[in-house]
């Protein structure tokens, strides 16, 4: 739990009070900060990771919830660490966004991008985007500097340039492994009918000392999607949302799904009008929700509410995921618990 903001002298006469030996516990609680993230969600068999791979991304994982967490510690807002935590996700070849991203059908990578302040439920997005190198930090540019929410293709890749975001040729975002999975992709659905798949994004969500919620997602889509699909990742409420009196919810899996539903909207939603703890609201979503939509094995989602309560709930085999609080310790998990 988290004492009140606003308190002034008072505030402070109760966190001096709990520096008391025996009060702590007494007391509804001190300021927290937390962070909870995901590298995504889906066919990810502890039987076909090496125990390199399964390092790197216990080990990525970590330095993302170290980022985030230095930027909290110091007093830092929760937009300031779900975007460094992103970026240093899209930075990394290992996961489904920016530079790790899939390939579309036509051979290219396409980004979209979401951040949502729980504040002030302002947001800023991208879509269909080819040539920025951080699509997390465009977005964020697009809820700060404009007046718009969401900005898509050439027209996002124009306002990023100008507002000094650094963009890369095709040649940055190429990685052999993910060429693979597409040329994979293509021979299913010449043979089968079939083609999509290896679904992933990347997602943080975030409170700061002040009691401020901040959530962000990045993805590059589906393998082998058809060029200019954009998912549910920089669709405000569908993949991303934000509320300080509800929670932050950052959602990974088959996008449309994700759309149909509204699903990261439904877990604040069933929080605020049907009074349902933020675990009973994740639960119900992932498993009752999505499913009923064709969702089976489909997706998961990170939750964090105003209290620091953290859920990452998922119906696939594994979703990387992990988590960090005040003492600044990560821990990261790839598997589902036995």
């Amino acid at each position: 739990m988290r004492l009140p903001r606003g308190l002034g002298l008072a505030r402070s006469f109760v966190l001096a009070f709990l520096l008391v030996p025996g009060l702590a516990a007494a007391l509804p609680g001190t300021d927290d900060v937390v962070m909870v993230i995901h590298g995504g969600a889906g066919t990810i068999r502890k039987s076909e990771m090496t125990p390199e791979r399964e390092r790197a991304y216990h080990e990525a994982l970590a330095e993302a919830l170290r980022t985030g967490h230095h930027i909290l510690a110091q007093g830092g807002s929760s937009l300031d660490a779900v975007e460094a935590t992103v970026r240093y996700m899209e930075d990394s070849p290992l996961f489904n966004a920016g530079r790790g991203a899939v390939f579309t059908s036509a051979g290219t990578n396409e980004f979209d991008a979401c951040i949502m302040d729980g504040r002030t439920r302002e947001a800023g997005a991208v879509a269909a985007v080819r040539r920025i190198k951080n699509p997390v930090s465009a977005a964020r540019l697009v809820m700060t500097g404009t007046r718009h929410v969401l900005l898509v293709g050439r027209s996002a890749e124009e306002f990023a340039a100008a507002q000094g975001i650094e963009l890369a040729d095709s040649a940055y975002f190429y990685t052999e492994r993910r060429w693979h999975a597409l040329e994979r992709a293509r021979e299913k659905e010449r043979v089968e009918g079939g083609g999509g798949g290896q679904f992933g994004t990347v997602g943080a969500v975030a409170l700061d000392a002040d009691g401020d919620i901040a959530a962000a997602t990045s993805t590059g889509g589906l393998t082998n999607k058809r060029w200019g699909r954009v998912g549910d990742t920089p669709i405000v409420g569908a993949g991303t949302y934000a509320d300080n009196a509800t929670c932050g919810v950052s959602c990974t899996g088959k996008g449309e799904l994700f759309m149909r539903g509204v699903l990261a909207y439904r877990v604040s939603a069933l929080v605020e009008m049907d009074k349902l703890s933020l675990g009973e609201a994740v639960r119900r979503v992932v498993n009752d929700d999505l499913v009923a939509l064709g969702g089976t094995g489909s997706g998961g989602l990170i939750a964090l509410d105003k209290d620091g309560v953290i859920e990452m709930e998922f119906n696939t085999e594994g979703m990387y995921r992990g988590y960090v609080r005040a003492d600044g310790e990560p821990h990261t998990f790839l598997y589902r618990a036995p």
